[in-house]
């Protein structure tokens, strides 16, 4: 296995930092890479905020359900759905900038903020650094747009947590490969007892590590996928100009 697929296979969501910064230098250098990474139609209609301000991260911490992770991270990233961006492009041509109306311009444009994100947690592993992804920039999505200032066509995707590890984080077990690659067909398989075995796998894991609230994966994801955990994000999306009824 080369170093590479090291890196993406130790991967592991770290929440515990020192107080020692991120090198400016470092940071730099890991964005300017970052922004290499492939987008629909070369349309870059993806972008990246920094967030350092202690009292931000303090704010942001809150927003996101009081993950104390964030407050503690030297650096805080979110990435940004950017359609402002392209529209101003769209001035400079004479067309009229609509893709945010349609799925295509929502699904497209999050497909890449979710590849930005997979680079940045690659590189940011690279360079020895702690990183854990938090969705949850998107649980009051109106107080996140306000407090980034963010302008109309944007919309705050996903954050990353940055900086150097303090207590490393064990790396949980996944599920079997074969719920995962399936090869020319999907089919209708029975995953139930890969499923069942993974259960009984994840919780002998939070065993082993000391994690008392650790739940089975069937129980886990009723937290998510029962129910609408996100109710007020549509109106949040066409607060910012997104519509998705033209299809």
């Amino acid at each position: 296995m080369n170093d590479t697929l090291k890196i993406i296979a130790d991967h592991r969501s770290s929440r515990s930092y020192t107080e020692e910064p991120v090198d400016d230098a470092l940071l730099d250098e890991l964005i300017a890479t970052c922004q290499r990474a492939p987008t629909s139609g070369n349309t870059q209609h993806v972008s990246l905020m920094v967030i350092k301000d202690p009292a931000k991260r303090a704010k942001i911490a809150e927003l996101a359900g009081g993950q104390p992770w964030i407050a503690r991270a030297p650096v805080f990233m979110v990435i940004l759905v950017d359609h402002y961006k392209t529209a101003q492009a769209m001035e400079i041509a004479g067309h009229p900038h609509v893709i945010q109306e349609h799925i295509e311009g929502t699904i497209s444009a999050v497909t890449d903020a979710g590849i930005l994100l997979g680079q940045l947690m690659i590189a940011g592993q690279a360079l020895g650094l702690g990183i854990v992804p938090i969705g949850a920039v998107r649980n009051d999505a109106d107080a996140m747009i306000d407090l980034l200032e963010l302008p109309p066509n944007v919309f705050p995707v996903v954050g990353l947590c940055l900086g150097h590890i303090k207590n490393p984080a064990q790396q949980r077990p996944r599920l079997p490969l074969e719920t995962f690659r399936f090869n020319e067909r999907y089919g209708t398989p029975d995953l139930k007892p890969a499923i069942k075995a993974y259960d009984d796998a994840l919780l002998a894991h939070w065993k082993r590590v000391g994690r008392e609230d650790g739940e089975a994966w069937t129980t886990a994801i009723t937290h998510y996928s029962d129910h609408n955990y996100r109710p007020a994000l549509m109106a949040s999306l066409l607060r910012q100009g997104f519509r998705f009824d033209k299809g």
